[in-house]
């Protein structure tokens, strides 16, 4: 059967072409190939396509009716590979993004020049925090943070956002300002705990001084935002990432603790279900989101 259409491809070529020659140089084939492969479909159909003489080329009745067939499937074949040119080339259709809950007011900044750009384009937002079926969801495009679980997908690193340890006011007035490491096993830690493991081991260090510190959280969450908001309530130290608490720092809902203190920035990733022959839609995407957070994130 691929045969067979390979071979009313050809006649369809040879038609529009107008000879066999011009067809052999369009299909950058010989004219032989191309006369033999009309031979071969002549004799499968067993009925004569097209009177042959020296000057030129003309469709029996009968190769009328079946060249229409023929010039309607290359058409379609074209037009099928025209397409997915375009969205290999130009972003359209829709673009589906998951994205932790945190992160999410980063979006709409990062990709409105690129959906301002391209009226096909559009956009669905998926926020959680959890690694969800995203093959379910139909998801192009995740962002992830910190250490990924074994994935298909592949990653790939578009910025990092650094940490600090942070304290609300009414806190620190309660339970005292840590100046050194070996003062913070004293105080409430609050977690971010994607799972159900309980204690968890810093390995800090300032300066020349490092300590590893063995804590047990007074709270935790699977949420960054919401491990905030229980910083802020001044229920204990927090690791936050410092783009994310700005505004509350700015405020004075928070304040950094320890300078000095070197804490590790948190990796953010780009997920796609494929490395090679992405979307359009997804490189764009991507670079766009790195383009965004270059332009707010320490480097």
């Amino acid at each position: 059967m691929l045969d067979q259409l390979k071979r009313m491809a050809v006649l369809a070529t040879v038609v529009e072409q107008g000879s066999f020659v011009a067809a052999a140089r369009q299909l950058q084939t010989t004219t032989s190939a191309v006369s033999q492969q009309v031979r071969l479909l002549e004799r499968d159909m067993g009925v004569t396509l097209l009177h042959r003489s020296t000057r030129k080329l003309s469709l029996t009745p009968a190769g009328e009716r079946f060249h229409e067939g023929c010039a309607a499937m290359l058409a379609a074949a074209r037009s099928a590979q025209q397409h997915l040119l375009q969205l290999r080339d130009a972003p359209e259709g829709e673009l589906r993004i998951a994205a932790p809950v945190g992160f999410a007011r980063h979006i709409g900044p990062a990709l409105a020049p690129l959906l301002a750009a391209h009226p096909a384009l559009s956009l669905h937002l998926e926020v959680e925090d959890g690694f969800t079926d995203l093959i379910a969801k139909r998801i192009d495009l995740a962002v992830r943070f910190g250490r990924l679980p074994d994935s298909p997908w592949v990653a790939q690193r578009i910025g990092a956002q650094p940490i600090a340890l942070y304290a609300a006011p009414a806190y620190l007035a309660r339970r005292g300002v840590p100046a050194a490491l070996s003062e913070l096993s004293q105080h409430d830690w609050l977690m971010l705990r994607p799972g159900t493991d309980g204690v968890q081991m810093l390995d800090l260090q300032q300066e020349a001084a490092r300590q590893q510190l063995r804590v047990s959280p007074r709270a935790s969450s699977n949420n960054q935002l919401s491990l905030q908001q229980l910083c802020e309530a001044g229920l204990g130290l927090a690791m936050l990432g410092v783009d994310d608490v700005r505004e509350a720092q700015q405020a004075g809902r928070l304040l950094p603790l320890m300078p000095g203190l070197q804490l590790s920035a948190l990796p953010i990733y780009a997920l796609a279900p494929q490395r090679d022959a992405q979307p359009a839609k997804v490189r764009h995407a991507i670079q766009a989101l790195k383009t965004h957070l270059a332009s707010i994130l320490p480097s």
